[in-house]
């Protein structure tokens, strides 16, 4: 089944779906890896440069140019979301009801409302495609790779590999 959806995510959105359905994301979503992933935690929730109910989070390092005042995304390709799976509880405690990555991740926290979206490996440029725009970046102290970026999109293609009733693809 495909499916179109708009950020933020309802967990009415998150409930509706199982593993194997296709998805066109649009909206707001932020990436995150490793460095990002311990500064949100490491935030009052009133600190933080987004708000996370409902969001969706990318497990990405994109390649970044800069154009005139702003960026563009050269290729956005996913990286492994297992090695996140320490900062998953605390990630999907703030309401996140998203995450797009590769490889995948613990099947149990996403039972709390969250779905997991693989993107293909490999195809960076692809992502870059439905990336309409960067509306921020937040954190450039830990290097382009790690911050955490704002970015605008449409049609997204993704994969539901893990949902919220315990269905995944990995098994």
């Amino acid at each position: 089944m495909a499916v179109r959806l708009k950020t933020p995510l309802s967990e009415k959105d998150v409930l509706k779906l199982r593993a194997g359905d296709i998805v066109y994301l649009s909206g707001t979503i932020y990436t995150a890896r490793d460095s990002a992933h311990r500064r949100i935690l490491s935030l009052p929730r009133e600190e933080l440069p987004f708000e996370p109910e409902g969001a969706v989070i990318y497990h990405c390092g994109p390649v970044v140019r800069k154009r005139g005042y702003g960026y563009e995304i050269v290729s956005a390709g996913p990286t492994t979301s297992s090695r996140m799976n320490r900062y998953l509880d605390g990630i999907l405690g703030l309401g996140i009801r998203g995450i797009v990555g590769k490889g995948g991740m613990n099947v149990e926290p996403f039972k709390e409302g969250a779905v997991y979206f693989a993107f293909t490996g490999g195809a960076g440029s692809l992502a870059a495609k439905s990336i309409k725009r960067v509306k921020a970046v937040h954190w450039l102290d830990l290097g382009i790779p790690e911050a955490l970026w704002v970015l605008e999109v449409e049609n997204f293609p993704l994969i539901v590999a893990i949902d919220a009733h315990g269905g995944s693809l990995y098994k």
